[in-house]
């Protein structure tokens, strides 16, 4: 039972990022956002997922792999709406 809420929770706490790429498309900015700390985060989430994609442990790879995911679309999206904001 631990282990299924666990697994549960792997997949809902990603999904926290949903909400903010919303607010950066709302808004058309991601000014209020750092580039380095959006960059820092995706940075340590890919040297963290050779570790979930070996492990056995299903919610630390399921964890991994939604929110590199997921973060991998804030990062695209605070970039791409610099982008929009510098021309």
């Amino acid at each position: 039972m631990i282990e299924k809420i666990a697994l549960v929770a792997a997949v809902v706490l990603p999904l926290w990022n949903i909400p903010l790429i919303v607010r950066i498309i709302k808004r058309k900015s991601s000014r209020d956002i750092s580039l380095y700390w959006a960059l820092g985060v995706w940075t340590c989430f890919l040297f963290m997922a050779p570790s979930a994609f070996a492990s056995k442990d299903p919610v630390w790879r399921v964890f991994n792999i939604v929110n590199l995911v997921l973060f991998t679309l804030v990062v695209i999206f605070v970039l791409a709406y610099r982008r929009k904001a510098a021309v």
